[in-house]
């Protein structure tokens, strides 16, 4: 049998990357990794940001983590980093975009300070995550997709799902 695809889920926080994971892994039957999780489960960690209020992941740990299961294929990689994970990994990569504003209101509801709003909010305007992802990997697996809507979060998730299809199609006739 044919090795799964391992596909990343990146973008900006409130792209909607865990919502977008969630379905996928229902709809595949892929696992969902979410690093965030892996990392506060396994202490991933550097050290604390005191003015983002936030974690700074040791990579090196966090990838040594997961590397065994990942090899084997099947993963939802969901984190807004992409480029620290080995191209050999990374059958796709998806960078979710999202409308300033709707980003905004997003981060806001979660409680984010106003610094780490304007940050990601500037990161967003510059196209940091989507142009990491298009500097680490090779073009054809790295696609930008609107996630402003919950119906442009359905139609992404069955284009995923098609995608997967057609990846394991190609593989298993690669394989024979």
């Amino acid at each position: 049998m044919a090795r799964k695809p391992n596909i990343i889920i990146t973008g900006t926080p409130g792209t909607g990357k865990s919502t977008h994971c969630e379905m996928l892994a229902e709809s595949t039957g892929l696992k969902h990794l979410s690093i965030n999780q892996i990392a506060k489960d396994n202490n991933c960690y550097d050290s604390y940001d005191e003015e983002l209020k936030s974690w700074t992941v040791d990579e090196d740990k966090l990838l040594d983590t997961i590397e065994e299961d990942v090899k084997k294929g099947g993963h939802i990689i969901d984190w807004h980093v992409c480029d620290v994970f080995p191209k050999s990994w990374v059958d796709l990569v998806v960078v979710l975009r999202t409308d300033n504003t709707i980003l905004y209101d997003r981060l806001k509801a979660r409680g984010y300070s106003d610094n780490k709003i304007e940050e990601n909010i500037d990161a967003e305007i510059m196209q940091v995550i989507l142009d990491e992802a298009q500097d680490a990997y090779d073009q054809e697996i790295v696609i930008e997709l609107r996630s402003d809507q919950h119906e442009e979060v359905e139609s992404n998730v069955e284009r995923i799902t098609a995608w997967i299809e057609q990846w394991q199609k190609d593989n298993e006739e690669s394989e024979d």
